[in-house]
């Protein structure tokens, strides 16, 4: 299956999120050419500030696997991952992250501040971005013009 196959799966996900009136941020990781988990923005239906999508499918993912290291694994996210999923994507040592649109005032992995590949730390993670970046910016644009009219 091809990326952009896998970032398609990601946001018919962030479509289920805007439906539950939730951000609609949509993710799943892919190893071995398979789907091991998926997850979509829950924060406001579960009352917790860090069930984002990316979150939720890193933790199905580490019981998928029986660990909480998920290598050789592809993250595909609809929204470029904030701090939070950053750090949480490093820990899991995943093999690389895909993403749709930038995030300009929170993203972590190469709009506001670049944390997958900080010199700091030990381990980095090659990030492509911009794969249905315009379907997922759309999705965006029309869930935050709907909440505020």
């Amino acid at each position: 299956m091809t990326d952009e196959r896998w970032m398609q799966q990601a946001l018919e996900l962030a479509k289920l999120a805007a439906i539950q009136g939730e951000v609609p941020v949509g993710a799943i990781i892919v190893q071995d050419g398979q789907v091991i988990a998926a997850g979509y923005n829950q924060p406001i239906s579960t009352c917790d500030p860090t069930a984002h999508a990316e979150i939720v499918a890193l933790r199905a993912a580490a019981l998928s696997v029986g660990n909480y290291r998920i290598a050789n694994a592809t993250l595909y996210c609809t929204l470029e991952p904030c701090a939070m999923c950053a750090g949480a994507i490093i820990q899991a040592r995943l093999r690389k992250v895909v993403f749709a649109a930038t995030d300009p005032k929170a993203g972590a992995v190469g709009s506001v501040m670049q944390l997958l590949n900080h010199p700091a730390l030990n381990h980095r993670v090659p990030v492509e971005h911009g794969l249905l970046a315009s379907e997922s910016s759309q999705l965006l644009k029309q869930f935050f013009k709907a909440r505020r009219g």
